[in-house]
């Protein structure tokens, strides 16, 4: 039986505004579920924006996003920001840790707004545990770690702390927007082993976007110029 798409883009348009006309268009994009999937292509190309509005942060002005079989460009901007806070795991380029909050604080946030997926992590004792759990599995102790600030960690902490707080409570999709280009080549090896590894068995879908094609692990690479066209106002 064929799978059903994680995500699937058709007809999209989107164009910034005040921002020299950047558009981006994708006739037609699709990524099954339970796949890991690299999306490739050069900075300045768009790779952001997409991760925008895949992740509905933006919602395009033309065509149709549906993630998880839901349309995201007929849901409010409320709508939206809680279908992501349940169903997606963002871990992005620049972090985004609260760097006054503990690892631990900063693992558990997403589910604050997420009551379905507070749940599926046991509850708030049960995702405490869970996430103390995760500091262990890859390396961080919780003892030693939980308790620090962000801005006490180390990049490779902050990275690892980040991937934790995008997994826990398994959201369906992880979106990572280069989470590794701050990395030596064997830190990036390591961060995706521990990646993938913490996806096992949890059924989610992973696309992460990078300008490296040769990132291991993955199902499928993808180059994002295959399948989008992007540039000032395109027709």
């Amino acid at each position: 039986m064929a799978q059903s798409p994680a995500i699937s883009l058709s007809g999209m348009q989107f164009a910034w505004q005040g921002r020299t006309g950047f558009a981006l268009a994708v006739d037609t994009f699709t990524m099954v579920r339970g796949e890991r999937l690299l999306l490739v292509a050069p900075s300045g190309t768009g790779k952001s924006t997409l991760i925008g509005l895949i992740a509905g942060i933006t919602r395009p002005q033309k065509g149709s996003v549906c993630v998880l079989g839901t349309d995201l460009t007929r849901l409010s901007q409320w709508r939206r920001d809680r279908f992501r806070a349940e169903h997606i795991g963002l871990i992005f380029q620049s972090l985004n840790l609260v760097s006054y909050l503990t690892a631990l604080e900063n693992i558990l946030l997403p589910l604050s707004f997420a009551p379905a997926r507070l749940k599926r992590a046991g509850g708030v004792e049960g995702a405490r545990t869970q996430a103390l759990q995760m500091l262990d599995a890859i390396g961080l102790p919780s003892a030693e770690v939980a308790g620090l600030r962000a801005s006490q960690l180390s990049l490779g902490q902050q990275q690892r702390v980040a991937a934790l707080r995008a997994l826990i409570g398994a959201p369906d999709l992880i979106v990572a927007d280069e989470p590794t280009s701050a990395l030596d080549r064997d830190r990036q090896a390591a961060f995706l082993q521990m990646l993938q590894a913490q996806l096992e068995g949890t059924g989610s879908s992973l696309l992460m976007v990078s300008h490296d094609p040769s990132l291991p692990g993955f199902d499928r690479v993808v180059a994002l110029a295959d399948f989008a066209r992007a540039g000032r106002a395109l027709a």
